[in-house]
């Protein structure tokens, strides 16, 4: 950590440390959470459902549930096929290679997205340890109000702001040490040059 704020950190990877505020980032886990995928006994209970309808003679009629993506092999494949409504990247993923170019393909596809603290976080929605990130492609009706205001607010935080971050870079800064004798010397400058002016 000392590391990434002393050297100069390139911008594709200084990116990864402007995450989406709390309030913003609040909402949006509240939407996720309404399309978390089913678990081990949802699936178990929906299977012995769909089996005793099926030993009757009935043939229930399969809807393709709303959830939520995730894999990063499948959302890449999402956001090739413009099929993502709004992608969201987990801040910490190490190694950092794994997600650095998400940004960019989802600009390129102006798919929004957006990065956030915590891959633990992203990884309770769909009932895992950790998820280096998340795609919803639908919602549901009565939600496309709510979910069209947040997906505004992250296209002018991350989208809207790409090409600014893409020329930013990030770390350079000094220890307290470092930066008292810069100021210090500083200082000595000054002093000589308002002598040479007197």
């Amino acid at each position: 950590m000392i590391l990434k704020q002393r050297l100069k950190v390139p911008p594709p990877i200084h990116q990864f440390s402007k995450t989406l505020d709390k309030n913003l980032a609040t909402s949006l886990f509240k939407m996720l959470l309404k399309y978390r995928p089913e678990d081990r006994a949802q699936k178990k209970e929906r299977l012995l459902k769909r089996a005793q309808a099926e030993a009757e003679g009935k043939t229930p009629e399969v809807k393709k549930p709303i959830i939520v993506k995730y894999g990063l092999n499948h959302i890449t494949y999402l956001i090739e096929q413009n099929k993502a409504q709004l992608v969201v990247i987990a801040h910490d993923v190490d190694p950092i290679e794994l997600v650095v170019w998400l940004p960019a393909l989802c600009r390129k596809m102006e798919i929004p997205y957006c990065i956030v603290k915590g891959k633990a976080r992203l990884g309770t929605i769909v009932h895992k340890k950790t998820a280096s990130a998340l795609c919803l492609t639908s919602v549901k009706n009565e939600d496309k109000l709510e979910f069209s205001k947040i997906l505004e607010a992250i296209k002018a935080n991350f989208n809207d702001k790409y090409e600014e971050t893409r020329k930013k870079w990030g770390g350079g800064v000094m220890g307290s040490k470092s930066q008292a004798k810069a100021k210090a010397k500083e200082r000595i400058l000054a002093k000589e040059a308002a002598q040479r002016m007197s």
